[in-house]
């Protein structure tokens, strides 16, 4: 309630043109995120803590929704949000129409970025990586695990296509539900998934004094030979972690 009170202050400070008043409270000093009181210098490990937290905390409706950054053939960067589906230690899965924008942009250059944010913890995630396409059978399974009405409508949906109106996917998804009946089978679409690996995932954990914590985890070619034990340690699974100033 106390937090809904403050967003509720916030939007009407907003309304009037006062963002440069907005200040949300954060995290004390004593609540600080430091190395030393990370069990396993996992970030995978790291990431399901968070997120144990953000599924706990009520005030959180979507813990799994992400920010996903892509950037085009031409170098224009572009972003919407997605839902991560699956996290393991092989990275972070999403969902999406293989003609859409995003995968198009991926197609050419598979280097993406994801942000999660979730405000009532004050604590972000930033992850880079790279996107590719998961199994055909995999994409399928996930699909038919949805609800009946979603596999329709990513049937329906041109995604990122130009269309006419509203009442054009009205009509194409009226269309597939005559054809099908009511039990037949949602054939796949030309829809699926993504695996983004990560190379990078950084922990950012607001303060109140803005000495924002950000403990980031690299891994990849020759990021052990940096390790010196002062900015840059050793982790579990070939990462390295350091701190970053906010």
């Amino acid at each position: 309630m106390r937090l809904l009170q403050v967003l509720r202050t916030m939007n009407q400070k907003a309304a009037v043109g006062q963002l440069s008043a907005l200040r949300l409270k954060y995290r004390e000093r004593k609540d600080a995120f430091l190395e030393e009181n990370i069990k396993v210098k996992d970030p995978f490990y790291i990431f399901r803590d968070w997120l144990s937290d953000a599924l706990n905390t009520e005030e959180i409706l979507e813990p799994n929704a992400a920010a996903l950054a892509t950037v085009n053939a031409a170098g224009k960067p572009s972003n919407r949000f997605v839902l991560v589906k699956e996290a393991t230690a092989e990275g972070f899965t999403f969902f999406t129409n293989y003609g859409s924008r995003k995968a198009e942009e991926i197609a050419s250059n598979a280097n993406v970025a994801i942000a999660i944010y979730w405000m009532p913890l004050r604590r972000s995630i930033r992850i880079e990586g790279i996107a590719e396409k998961i199994s055909k059978e995999a994409s399928l399974k996930y699909f038919h695990e949805r609800p009946r009405a979603s596999q329709i409508g990513a049937a329906a949906s041109p995604q990122s296509q130009r269309i006419r109106s509203r009442s054009y996917l009205d009509e194409v998804e009226a269309g597939i539900k005559a054809t099908l009946g009511e039990n037949g089978e949602v054939p796949l679409p030309n829809w699926g998934g993504y695996l983004v690996r990560p190379s990078l995932i950084e922990f950012w954990q607001g303060q109140t004094d803005r000495l924002h914590d950000r403990i980031c985890f690299r891994r990849g070619a020759g990021v052990l030979d940096e390790v010196d034990g002062e900015l840059v340690h050793k982790g579990e699974n070939e990462w390295v972690y350091e701190r970053l100033a906010p």
